[in-house]
C-alpha cells in the first residue's frame, strides 16, 4: 500500500514537530529543507534539500509519489511556487489568495479593514513626510513595520521620527518593501486565537492563550489565558473563526491579538502552526501540528479541549551552554515535557521549549521556567 505524501517547506522547528503527527496518521512527511542538516531534516520521512525560489527543488518536492498537498512552515512562499504546485495538480494550502495576507501585512490591514474587524490606526507611507506626520496625529511613538519579511521582531521597530527608518524608505525608493506605520498601542496583554479549518468548511478553535514577548520573540505562553472575561474569550473565537472563513483558510491560523481592557486589536496573522500553539502538543486533546495535518488532508479536524486547569510553554532561548541534551540529567521535574529542535545554540535563537500542564498558571509557568533556565544554562537554575 502507498502512503499518502504530504509536502512541506521548509526545514525549521515547525515542520520538525509535523513529523510524529504525520507518522501517525500513516502519512509520508517529505520536506524540502534549506540544509541537510535542518532541524526538520532528521525526523522527516522524506528529505529535499533547497530553496522554494529554486525550480528543480520544488520539481523534486511535487514528484511521485505526487503529494495529496503541499503546505508551509513559514510565510515566504514565492508565487512562482504555486503554478508549479498547480501543473502537478497539487493544492497548495493554504493557497496564494489566503496566505498573501500573512506574506504582507498592509494587505492584511486592508483586508480586516473590509471584514470590519479592530484594527489600530495605520497608514502606508512612502516618504519622511508621510512618517512625521502620521506621528503627529497618532503620537509620540509609533511602531513601523515592513511589508514583507519581517518575523520575531524583525523588520519592526517602535519610532519617534522619519530619521529612524531612513533605511527602510531608501530601501523601498529601490524597490524593496514598503513601510507600514501603525499606532503605538498601550495593551494589557497580548492574547493569541488558534484555529483550524478544512477545505470543506470545518472549524475548530483551541482556548484562548496569553504570550508574553521578549526582545521582540514570544518567550512564554499559558493556556487558556488567565483571568479572561468569557466575553472576551468568545469574541477572540469570533474574530478567528471568521478570518479563517473569509478567507479561505486551509490549516492552522494564528490571530495574534491586544487586549485593552477587554477590548481586542488584531496584532498580526501567521497561516502555518505557530509557537503559541507548541503548548497543545502535550496540553491538549489535539496538538496543532496534527491538527494542521488533518486540515490540509481534508480529514475530519480533531477535538481541542484543553487536558488540564493551565498548561504553560516556555521557549528555550540559546544561551552559553551549547549542550542542551547533557543538561537534561539536571531536570528532576518529571512531569515538565521538553522539546529539543535539534538547532544550533546561538544567543537568543528558539532551540526547543518546555510544556507543563499543572492546577493554575503561575505554578505552571515557575516550573516550565525553572526547566528552561536549567537547560539554557548547562543545569544551572
Amino acid at each position: 500500500m502507498t502512503r499518502p505524501v504530504i509536502a512541506v517547506v521548509g526545514g525549521g522547528q515547525l515542520a520538525r514537530m509535523m513529523a510524529p503527527a504525520a507518522t501517525a496518521l500513516g502519512i509520508t512527511l517529505r520536506v524540502l529543507v534549506e540544509s541537510p542538516h535542518a532541524s526538520a531534516a532528521g525526523p522527516a520521512h522524506e528529505v529535499v534539500v533547497g530553496q522554494p525560489t529554486d525550480a528543480s527543488a520544488v520539481q523534486q518536492l511535487c514528484a511521485e509519489p505526487v503529494p495529496m498537498a503541499v503546505t508551509w512552515e513559514h510565510e515566504h512562499i514565492p508565487q512562482e511556487f504555486f503554478e508549479i504546485a498547480r501543473q502537478h495538480g497539487i493544492p497548495a494550502l493554504p493557497g496564494f489568495a489566503a496566505l498573501v495576507h500573512a506574506q504582507d501585512k498592509i494587505a492584511m490591514r486592508r483586508k480586516m479593514d473590509a471584514l470590519g474587524l479592530p484594527n489600530p490606526a495605520w497608514s502606508v507611507v512612502d516618504t519622511a513626510a508621510d512618517v512625521d506626520a502620521f506621528i503627529a496625529t497618532h503620537g509620540r511613538e509609533v511602531v513601523a513595520k515592513t511589508s514583507r519579511g519581517g518575523y520575531d521582531g524583525k523588520g519592526v521597530r517602535v519610532i519617534q521620527g522619519s530619521s529612524d527608518i531612513t533605511d527602510w524608505l531608501e530601501a523601498f525608493a529601490d524597490g524593496g518593501p514598503q513601510v507600514l506605520l501603525e499606532q503605538k498601542i498601550n495593551f494589557d496583554r497580548e492574547l493569541s486565537q488558534l484555529v483550524a479549518r478544512r477545505p470543506s468548511g470545518e472549524v475548530r478553535s483551541w482556548p484562548l492563550v496569553e504570550s508574553l514577548q521578549r526582545e521582540g520573540v514570544c518567550a512564554e505562553v499559558i493556556a487558556p489565558a488567565p483571568r479572561t472575561d468569557p466575553a472576551v474569550s468568545v469574541q477572540a473565537r469570533g474574530i478567528g473563526e471568521h478570518i479563517a472563513r473569509e478567507l479561505g483558510v486551509v490549516g492552522v491560523l494564528a490571530v495574534e491579538m491586544f487586549d485593552i481592557q477587554g477590548e481586542l486589536v488584531i496584532n498580526e496573522l501567521a497561516m502555518r502552526p505557530h509557537n503559541s500553539g507548541h503548548w497543545t502538543i502535550d496540553g491538549s486533546l489535539t496538538s496543532q501540528f496534527e491538527q494542521h495535518l488533518r486540515a490540509v488532508a481534508d480529514l475530519p479536524l480533531g477535538a481541542t479541549e484543553a487536558l488540564a486547569p493551565a498548561i504553560a510553554m516556555v521557549n528555550i532561548l540559546g544561551g552559553e551552554n551549547t549542550d542542551l541534551h547533557a543538561s537534561l540529567a539536571a531536570v528532576e521535574d518529571t512531569g515538565a515535557k521538553i522539546h529539543l529542535y535539534d538547532k544550533e545554540v546561538r544567543k537568543g535563537r528558539k532551540v526547543g521549549h518546555v510544556n507543563v500542564l499543572a492546577g493554575d498558571s503561575e505554578s505552571g509557568r515557575e516550573r516550565a521556567r525553572q526547566v528552561a533556565t536549567l537547560i539554557r544554562e548547562g543545569g544551572h537554575a
